[in-house]
């Protein structure tokens, strides 16, 4: 006795095997096909409202870090004009350090994530 075993990686079988389901159930290959396409155009549509999801919540901190920011350097100015330069003194420069500091991770994240990226694709293009 002797047993064989096949395997195949991907959405679609390979054309033997695709010609044989057609022997086995005419039309079948067409319906692999169709199922494979309608699974790529739902995993694209998936793929397009993570994107959105992620852009509109990092305009939303942005938003929201902003207003924050801005409430406490007026709240500082306020400080500063009834009489407790400190106090307000202390908020305005915890706030702009607070965006700078942000503003620094943020650009050193990109830098680093752009640096992992390119390295990725020099990989791939040397067969890595």
């Amino acid at each position: 006795m002797q047993a064989m075993m096949r395997s195949f990686s991907g959405p679609l079988p390979p054309p033997e095997a695709l010609e044989r389901y057609n022997q086995i159930l005419p039309g079948l290959p067409e319906r692999i096909i169709a199922i494979a396409e309608s699974q790529h155009s739902h995993r694209q549509e998936l793929d397009t409202h993570v994107i959105h999801s992620n852009v509109s919540a990092q305009r939303m901190g942005t938003v929201l870090g902003f207003v924050v920011a801005m409430t406490v350097i007026v709240g500082g100015v306020f400080l500063v004009y009834e009489g407790k330069s400190g106090e307000g003194l202390a908020a305005i420069i915890t706030a702009l350090a607070s965006l700078v500091g942000v503003f620094l991770y943020s650009k050193r994240e990109q830098q680093k994530d752009l640096k992992e990226k390119t390295q990725a694709l020099a990989n791939a293009a040397s067969g890595r």
